[in-house]
């Protein structure tokens, strides 16, 4: 499973990385020629998106360390963390791209209205955004990477901005140049937003949000099913780690039944969770005798 993570990891960080490389070039040397704001500032997009593509990667690379003895449950939040830095980089892109808009907005007497060249390029860039994103986020998906999917979501946005730059040029030359630093204005929004929904999954990732019920009731079929021994599993906890999770949940048996035997009962409906959840990493089984009723509101089990 490791390996299957590396090689997918390292084939979208590149995917990203060498057609970032490629947009940035040609949406800078176009909007300079073509004197489009809203290209230019594109092309400052797409070389923000280098950068996020290379701290994605960072992220996952760490994410994939191995427990040691100062971290027991393994590195798994670094890819979360890394998601953290993205939104920093693309909220402080969207200040840069966003005051450099109002700028022109306010100071109008130097807009020109984009050529034909400008209008090509941002064909060129929804067609190539479209693919990139979509394969990114499918990639960062199979691997369950957040660091990944993060990245592929701001690929995402360029799609987006592509078309209001589009609209922007046909728009422009039709007598409203003014509308071309506004679509500029409107790329530094995009950003900011794709930077907000970035950091709310990986706060949530890092805090411990309770995940869907879909996940938890399915923790809860598997257990059940484990062992014929093993009924009723409830107080379900998940923490997830960045791309996996640990699990801590509480099954009822006879409580007439041996300690070996109990014993072997919470084990096997352990291995059975990890052997057909793979995004379940940890597990510990607290094992209840049928009928004991409890407060399972404590912090900790007395």
């Amino acid at each position: 499973m490791d390996e299957f993570r590396d090689k997918y990891g390292k084939k979208a960080a590149a995917i990203g990385i060498i057609a970032n490389v490629i947009l940035t070039i040609f949406n800078l040397i176009v909007g300079i020629i073509s004197g489009s704001y809203a290209l230019i500032s594109e092309g400052g997009h797409t070389l923000s998106d280098i950068a996020t593509s290379i701290i994605a990667f960072i992220g996952f690379k760490i994410g994939q360390k191995p427990a040691d003895k100062e971290h027991p449950l393994g590195h798994g939040r670094a890819e979360a963390i890394s998601g953290l830095v993205i939104m920093l980089f693309l909220a402080m892109v969207a200040y840069e791209i966003m005051s450099g808009a109002i700028e022109k907005i306010f100071h109008p007497s130097g807009i020109t209205s984009p050529d034909i060249y400008a209008a090509g390029m941002a064909v060129f860039g929804i067609f190539i955004n479209y693919i990139i994103s979509e394969y990114i986020i499918k990639l960062g998906k199979q691997i369950n990477s957040p660091a990944i999917i993060a990245d592929g979501q701001h690929q995402r946005t360029d799609i987006f901005s592509s078309v209001a730059i589009l609209i922007g040029i046909i728009v422009s030359n039709l007598g409203y140049p003014i509308l071309d630093p506004i679509i500029g204005l409107f790329i530094g929004f995009l950003i900011l937003k794709t930077a907000y929904n970035i950091g709310k999954e990986n706060i949530d990732n890092i805090m411990g949000k309770i995940p869907s019920e879909k996940f938890v009731n399915k923790i809860k079929k598997v257990a059940n099913e484990s062992n014929e021994y093993a009924n009723n599993a409830h107080d379900i906890k998940v923490d997830y780690l960045g791309s996996y999770a640990t699990v801590t949940l509480h099954i009822e048996i006879d409580g007439n039944m041996t300690l070996s035997e109990s014993h072997k009962i919470v084990h096997e409906v352990q291995n059975n969770i990890i052997k057909k959840i793979p995004t379940i990493k940890y597990i510990t089984v607290h094992a209840c005798p049928s009928g004991l009723n409890y407060n399972h509101n404590q912090e900790i089990d007395e």
